[in-house]
């Protein structure tokens, strides 16, 4: 009963570490997007978007998350979590017109 409980601990801890991370890299992604591109249409901005998903997977070995053993439904999670929050985040920016 214990160890159900502790794997159980254990998985929910992994699940939000890892969404943590993609949802704030998109939210970065899109901060250093709006820093680097001149509109919308400058396709530097999916470059950045590129680097800061792959950029996440050394940070998640460096939070104790075992990389191997990621799933490819993990790996399009976090891809897609990532590039959600950069969508929704650099719309709001381009739309308010903020420059940083």
């Amino acid at each position: 009963m214990a160890t159900e409980t502790l794997d159980q601990r254990a998985s929910h801890i992994r699940g939000l570490t890892v969404t943590s991370i993609a949802t704030l890299a998109g939210i970065a992604a899109a901060l250093v997007t709006t820093m680097i591109a001149t509109g919308p249409q400058d396709t530097v901005s999916i470059a950045v978007l590129g680097a800061f998903v792959i950029g996440q997977f050394p940070l998640l070995q460096v939070v104790g998350i075992e990389t191997e053993s990621l799933s490819a439904k993990d790996y399009l999670y976090i891809t897609f979590m990532t590039f959600s929050l950069w969508y929704v985040t650099w719309a709001i920016l381009l739309t308010t017109g903020t420059t940083l």
